[in-house]
Formats: C-alpha cells, structure tokens, sequence
C-alpha cells in the first residue's frame, strides 16, 4: 500500500511505495533530501516525522538513539512509512537536475601515493562525461552485487577521468581487489553521482573544510573548483592524519596555498614518532579548528572523513562555536555494510 509524504516546509509531496525508504522515494520523485551513506551509519538523512508513524528499519544505534525517535526524529534512507506522513527536512537544490547513471569505466591509472592509499584515475568509453557537482560520491558495482561508495577526488571541470582515492582497509571486498589484483586496463562498472555533500555556491561566507584521511578526496574537488570558478571566499583547509606520511597529497596542498591568496593549509598529526621530525600542529584536527575558530557564526564548515571526526566536529562546533546547524556540511566514511538486498 502507498503513503503520501509531504515536506515541511516546502509543501512538497510525493508517494512512497509498499517497503520504499522516504528518502528512496522522495530521490525518485525528484526531490532531494540530505544523504549521505544511504545504510543507516552516518547520519546525514536524519530528519523529523511531524505527523505519523514510520517503520524506523536498521540505523546504527550511535546514529539514532532511542531518545531521539521519541523526539520524533528518523533516518529517512531507514524509514518506511507506515501511514501517511508529514515530515520536516531540508531539500537540496541543484542536486536533482543531474542523471543519475550506470557506466562502464577503465581503470587508466593506478598510482600508490602512500603505504595504503591509490589513486585510481577511471576513463569512461568515448564521448560519455559524468555530471556532478564537486563533492558528490559514485557507487563502485561489483559483480557479486555489492556496492562500495567512493567520493570524486577531481573537480567536475577536469572530467577527462575520474579521481578515486582507495585506501586499504582489511578484508575490505573492493580494496583487496585494488591492493592485489586489480591492474590497468580493467574494466568497472559504477553509478552515478550520488551524495548531497557539495560546495553550496550561493552563499559568499568564507569556508572552513576538515578533512581526515581519504576525506581529502571530495575536500580537494571542492577546492579546485572553487578555484577554477575563481572564487574569492577564503577558505582554509585542516587535513588530519596519524603520521605526516599520511597526508598523501600535503605537497599540492602547500602549493595551493602559495598560488592563491584566499586559501591556507594547516595539516595536523595526531600520532606523530620522533623519526617523523613533526613540528606542526598536533592533536585531533577538528580541535585545532576550534583553536583557531572559537567563533564560526559566520561561517560554512565542510567535514569529510572518518565517522568520529565528522561527529566531533558538527557536534563540538554548533555547540561551543555557534556554527549554524543548516552550515554543517560532511560526508561520513562509514564503512560498507552488505544489507539484504545489497545496497551501498
């Protein structure tokens, strides 16, 4: 049986077919909610159930506790309805206009720029280029049926490949395959681009981007293209790591600095050794953010990386530096959970 769905407060509606999530729905009938992860564990989607009741599904418990569905709140990639629904959440402009599409590629590059990252540069077939906004994910199809979501590292400009950066996780199903077999030529298929996170190009606040890990990947397309648009707000880049061998790309960072006057580097290292000869900033990164920002009231804040970072930093900094709830913008890395049916 299908439910009516109506956001609030933009007065939209759309149907939600027998077990489709709301935000499955709300995607097919061309609206976009936030998403990030789409499998319950980062959070992105959480939204507000004004009037009815909905069938919560599996969210990760740190995710959505169970004072907050008293509250009325619910993760929308989670939730099917089960009467008719009025909701309260933010849509997404500029996402819904781009296609949404499966692709064949091939692996043209494969470049090992630390002990676990590669960079993977990807070539569609001729004439095909990809759509998507700085920022925005694909979702990597294996052939047993999994999905693995990995963000765009390139901005959508330089769209000659696409810029994949695949950390080595263990007995990760797609990294093994990248770590041990995969070799240039082979052929991947992917969908997309996916994801709400992405440079809001209205707005002329300055930016503040954290990053931690493979977290630079879509922190460095946003980058680009901000630079390729010839944006003037300033930004300011914190990339963390464990070690200083970490920051695989901490070389275009620095040079990025030196050409533009509107942006800074500031790596932080959590875990550095004496043989590393660190003597920059230490500690978690989204802390030496609020070292620097006790106040981002003024601001726009865009967080990518490990789970335990992007929830520090939206939680410390909308509630000891007076960031705007509706200015935090992240991408989770949570890691790849094979549902069933498999989704990403």
């Amino acid at each position: 049986m299908s439910r009516q769905v109506t956001i609030n407060p933009s007065n939209h509606t759309f149907t939600c077919g027998e077990g489709e999530t709301v935000l499955a729905a709300a995607l097919r009938a061309g609206y976009t909610l936030p998403y990030g992860c789409r499998n319950g564990a980062c959070g992105a989607c959480k939204g507000k159930i004004l009037e009815g009741s909905v069938d919560y599904g599996n969210p990760q418990p740190y995710v959505l506790a169970e004072l907050e569905k008293k509250a009325g709140l619910a993760l929308f990639c989670q939730a099917t309805p089960l009467t008719d629904l009025v909701i309260e959440a933010r849509e997404i402009r500029g996402v819904g206009q781009l296609d949404i599409r499966k692709l064949p590629c091939r692996v043209q590059e494969m470049h090992r720029v630390a002990a676990d990252v590669i960079v993977l540069k990807l070539k569609l077939p001729a004439n095909e280029r990809l759509q998507f906004l700085a920022g925005q994910y694909i979702d990597i199809l294996m052939k047993d049926g999994k999905r693995r979501s990995y963000s765009m590292g390139n901005p959508p400009h330089d769209d000659q490949y696409i810029e994949l950066h695949v950390r080595n996780m263990p007995n990760g199903a797609f990294t093994e395959s990248v770590f041990n077999k995969m070799k240039e030529r082979d052929i991947l298929r992917f969908e997309g681009p996916l994801g709400t996170f992405f440079m809001r190009e209205d707005s002329d606040k300055p930016m503040v981007m954290v990053a931690s890990g493979t977290g630079f990947a879509p922190i460095k397309s946003i980058i680009e293209h901000a630079f390729h648009m010839g944006s003037t707000r300033h930004m300011v880049l914190y990339w963390g790591a464990r070690r200083p061998l970490d920051l695989y790309m901490a070389n275009l960072a620095g040079k990025w600095q030196q050409q533009h006057d509107n942006f800074r580097f500031i790596p932080v290292v959590s875990d550095a050794i004496a043989e590393d000869s660190w003597h920059g900033r230490t500690g978690f990164v989204h802390k030496a953010v609020m070292e620097d920002f006790p106040d981002l009231s003024g601001y726009q804040v865009y967080a990518c990386g490990a789970p335990v970072v992007v929830e520090s930093a939206h939680k410390d900094f909308t509630s000891l530096c007076r960031l705007p709830e509706d200015e935090f913008y992240s991408d989770a890395f949570t890691p790849s959970v094979d549902p069933k049916p498999a989704t990403a």
